[in-house]
Formats: structure tokens, sequence, C-alpha cells
């Protein structure tokens, strides 16, 4: 890593819920930034989520990507999210010139290139991304600008999820944020499945051919 300039982050949000899209962010970190704000953004408060998050916008070069539902019942969650991931990607490095020169780093005679960038990301795998990218589980809790994704991403989605509440109420949507809870379960049986509903997520049958979430 020491021979890149800079470091990249990478992390989702909203792989395992029932509704609604899967976000993805990337985040690369100035050397003053506060990094003792920072953690898995599960393990973190919400409010403290949210103050990193502001503090993460203002300092970070940064991206976010979002996959909608339907294209997550079309090609699945986990190229779904690669795919939020390339598009984070995309969006950081918009961004990257006008950061650096902001920052005061050099950048090389000829400008921005992909080889200057090192990728981590969350997990087991990599997106489609023209960088060095390597994938390690349990990132989200020992790189900093992987926890730093990770919040972008978490907070990101969960705002989505509240605004979805508001226009489909009755499912729940801002307290679980569409994942597979107890209550969101009956709210499916109940009123069917939303207009947000990820239709692949719960619609095969039990070894025991008991009836899918989706059956009517």
């Amino acid at each position: 890593m020491e021979d890149f300039l800079f470091l990249c982050g990478f992390d989702e949000a909203g792989r395992g819920p029932l509704a609604g899209p899967v976000v993805a962010a990337c985040a690369i970190l100035p050397s003053d930034f506060p990094i003792e704000i920072l953690g898995d953004s599960k393990a973190l408060s919400e409010k403290k989520r949210n103050e990193a998050e502001k503090i993460i916008k203002e300092k970070a070069c940064f991206g976010i990507g979002e996959v909608d539902h339907k294209t997550i019942d079309k090609i699945n969650i986990l190229a779904s999210s690669l795919l939020a991931m390339k598009i984070a990607y995309e969006e950081m490095t918009k961004k990257i010139v006008a950061w650096a020169e902001k920052k005061g780093i050099a950048l090389p005679e000829n400008g921005f290139s992909d080889s200057l960038v090192f990728a981590i990301t969350d997990g087991n795998f990599c997106p489609q991304i023209p960088c060095t990218c390597v994938a390690k589980p349990k990132a989200d809790a020992t790189y900093p600008p992987v926890m730093a994704a990770s919040i972008l991403a978490k907070v990101h989605r969960d705002n989505i999820m509240r605004d979805f509440d508001e226009l489909y109420p009755g499912y729940g949507y801002a307290k679980h944020k569409g994942y597979p809870t107890a209550s969101h379960v009956a709210a499916i049986k109940k009123l069917g499945p939303s207009p947000i509903q990820r239709l692949t997520f719960g619609s095969k049958k039990k070894k025991d051919d008991e009836p899918s979430l989706f059956d009517s």
C-alpha cells in the first residue's frame, strides 16, 4: 500500500433486506482525519453514525452508489452490491482531482490515474474497477477508509428507507429498514409485497413446502 498515493475503502449496506436498494460507498481519508470517530457502522449508535457521516463528507473524497430492488431481482444481490461499488468509485474519481488540490496532495505531472489508488473492500469480492483492489473480511472493523465507507453507505440507505416509509406506510421501513424482522414479515403477509419489494427474496419454497411470503 505504501507504493500508492490513495488508500480507498469500500463497503455496502443492504444485502440482507427483503426490500429497497443496496447501497455502496467508497472513501479516501486525508492524513489529518480524526479516525477516532470511526468504527464498524453496525456497532456505532445512530447518533454517532450521523455525526461521523457529516465529518466524513466534509473531509474525505467519497462516492456513493445505489442499485434498486428491480436490478437486484434481475442480476442477484452479490452482482448488485459489486455494481453499486463500481458506481461509487466512478462518482468518487470525478471529485478526486479537486479534492487533492484542496488538501494539498500533489498529483504526478500527468495528473490522476487509477494506478494511484489501492482499494480495500469489506468481504470476499472486489468490484470491477480499474485500480488495484483486494477483498478482506471484517475490513470494516480494521481499516479506517472502509469504516468510513461503511458509515456513509448505512446512513445513506437508512435515509432512503425512511423516505420509503412515508411513501409506503404500514410496512415499518423507518424502523427495520427492510430487514426480515418479524414485524416486516407480518406486514408483507397482511398487505402483500410493497412496490420496493425484492421479489426473489423470500420467494423460495421451504423444505416442508410452506408457501413463500409472496404467495397469494
